[in-house]
């Protein structure tokens, strides 16, 4: 018996069914703008073979070798008539034997126009998927992957939260008002530690088995689409972890940035993270240099985006999980580190592919100057054109940070966010500007405020009205903290309580909060189910006014729509003069709170009984 399936085998072999080792992308579609593919072959003295396809509509345009002699890239071209299908390729080998790799290209769902992206009108829930909810809690330990344990104790362990525990949650984030949500890389991380947090990935084209399976992303964002509320995937084009499949074998000598010296075991140039070398015009080459060539740490490899090969991966790559997903945005990591050039090519490519897609770099600067020049349209001396839609505003926040915390003078407290704001003058669309309180790299926002449950509404009710994108982290809506320890990533990382079976506090139910947070997620809920609806907030004008006698009030103008936000800092009672607002023309006219729904109408006075905001509307 043995010898018959050991015959079988060679027959098999010789027959040339054998498989490639590994193809990437795995798979393609028809009808693309660009007719374009290069495919990545890895197998063992593949660069040997000489591949042939025989399909209509498909050619095979260049092979290169890799510098390796396991790695092939086919150059193809699939001509707009082709048909979808699966077809052969070929690889001859020099000894006359041949080996034949299947190769499916798919029918796309949708045409490129109906990819819309996130906006102004969206507000989107950040979630590190590990700590919101163990969906599957069979998925929880691999023995074939490098951390083997979990251990909801340990901060920088894996808790066990996963993919379907986002989707058995759809009905929760939808209520609660997001249309949006922004898990944390769920891509294989095959790392000995740390690896819940997703940012180095081993796999680029594989779900990490701890989070679930392919089908369960792809259930997250048809389940998500179904109520309205878009996926969008955070992507990493700068690094990869030093566990990746292709570290072991990598196809060129400048895969890589600093490959010598990860071969060799010698010292490893870590970025400088000058992330103002991008801009300087007296930067020097060795800065400029060591910001995009430096790994970001030592386990996190830096890859060479001027290898024109791991360029095409990458795009390849992002297009693969928009059409896969049917995404509704891209959140790229570390936007500044990677090579700027290549960068604008990367997102050229997908928004002519997708142009009414959104991509969020993230630009961790508090400088306004920096952040506008990464967003496209910016008027920069240097030329450079990011085709980037939107970036982060880290100097806002910043600013909403001092403006609650500072006492008020001259130019400290709202004079922050009064003046802050008026920088937008240099950005070229500030509405596509990606604005929120915390994120999952920092202090939790109930923390930064000094656990002041009045600073912290004030300061989403403020950025919410915004002519902004806004973005919450998850459990902001029931005052999740770090003040233990302020700013440990683990901690600001906490279990969202509910997500796991036998959980005393549920955050989903309510049971088990204390009033604070009952009260916090009830606020929360209720600003933003009025913003979704608020074509004033999405769309409107903005004015507002310089703070006096700590009272800052802005307005949000479209059509018969006002939104007042007023922000009062005193702890006694303030009256306020409604007629420095008359070019408003509200005088007169009913304006409703959104949140306690009391009614008034808007005459000559108004007095401030409380200290924090309030939000007032004429609809």
């Amino acid at each position: 018996m043995k010898q018959l399936i050991q015959i079988l085998i060679l027959l098999i072999s010789m027959a040339g069914f054998s498989q490639i080792e590994r193809i990437e992308p795995p798979n393609w579609w028809v009808g693309l703008k660009n007719t374009e593919l290069q495919l990545l072959v890895k197998h063992d003295k593949i660069s040997e073979a000489q591949p042939e396809v025989a399909y209509e509509g498909v050619t095979i345009k260049k092979v290169s070798k890799g510098e390796s002699p396991n790695y092939l890239f086919i150059d193809l071209n699939i001509a707009e008539s082709t048909k979808a299908g699966t077809f052969n390729i070929v690889f001859k080998l020099k000894n006359g034997k041949s080996i034949t790799q299947s190769y499916e290209l798919k029918s796309r769902e949708k045409p490129s126009n109906d990819y819309v992206g996130f906006d102004s009108s969206d507000v989107i829930y950040l979630i590190t998927p590990d700590r919101f909810a163990n969906g599957i809690t069979s998925n929880d330990k691999f023995s074939n992957l490098k951390e083997k344990t979990i251990n909801r104790n340990d901060d920088y362990g894996r808790h066990g939260g996963d993919l379907k525990g986002i989707t058995n949650h759809l009905d929760y984030i939808d209520e609660m008002g997001f249309t949006a949500i922004w898990p944390c890389p769920v891509l294989t991380n095959d790392m000995p530690q740390s690896s819940y947090h997703g940012y180095a990935m081993t796999d680029f084209y594989q779900v990490d088995p701890r989070f679930g399976t392919l089908s369960d992303y792809r259930e997250l964002a048809d389940k998500a689409r179904e109520r309205g509320i878009k996926l969008i995937m955070d992507q990493v084009a700068n690094h990869c972890g030093s566990e990746h499949w292709w570290m072991k074998d990598l196809p060129f000598k400048d895969w890589v940035n600093y490959q010598n010296e990860f071969k060799s075991k010698g010292k490893l140039k870590t970025s400088n993270h000058r992330r103002t070398s991008n801009q300087d015009s007296y930067a020097s080459k060795y800065d400029k240099e060591l910001l995009s060539n430096g790994w970001f740490v030592s386990a996190m490899p830096d890859l060479n985006q001027k290898n024109p090969f791991m360029a095409k991966y990458i795009i390849q790559n992002s297009i693969w999980w928009v059409e896969t997903l049917g995404l509704g945005g891209i959140r790229q990591d570390t936007y500044p580190y990677p090579d700027k050039a290549f960068m604008a090519n990367w997102a050229g490519a997908i928004m002519n592919e997708y142009p009414n897609f959104s991509i969020v770099g993230e630009e961790w600067s508090y400088n306004p100057l920096l952040i506008g020049y990464w967003q496209t349209g910016a008027n920069n001396r240097d030329g450079y054109e990011s085709n980037l839609r939107s970036t982060m505003d880290f100097a806002m926040q910043r600013w909403i940070i001092e403006a609650m915390t500072e006492d008020e003078q001259w130019d400290k407290g709202l004079v922050k966010i009064y003046e802050g704001l008026a920088n937008d003058f240099h950005y070229a669309s500030p509405k596509d500007i990606m604005i929120f309180p915390d994120n999952h790299d920092m202090s939790r926002i109930f923390t930064q405020l000094n656990e002041n449950i009045t600073d912290t509404k004030t300061a989403l009710s403020y950025l919410l009205v915004l002519p902004r994108i806004p973005q919450i982290y998850y459990g902001t809506e029931i005052l999740m903290n770090d003040t233990a320890k302020p700013g440990d990533h683990g901690l600001i990382r906490t279990d969202f309580p509910g997500g796991w079976e036998g959980d005393t506090v549920n955050a989903f139910t309510g049971e088990g909060l204390s009033e604070d947070q009952k009260e916090m997620q009830t606020y929360l809920k209720k600003l933003l189910n009025y913003r979704k609806d608020s074509k004033a907030i999405h769309q409107g004008k903005t004015i507002h006014f310089a703070p006096d006698d700590g009272v800052y009030v802005l307005f949000r103008v479209l059509d018969d729509e006002t939104v007042v936000h007023i922000i009062n800092k005193n702890n006694e009672p303030v009256e306020l003069d409604l007629s420095r607002y008359q070019e408003l023309n509200l005088k007169g006219k009913e304006v409703r709170n959104i949140i306690s729904d009391e009614t008034f109408p808007w005459n000559d006075k108004f007095v401030l009984t409380d200290k924090g905001s309030i939000i007032l509307t004429t609809k």
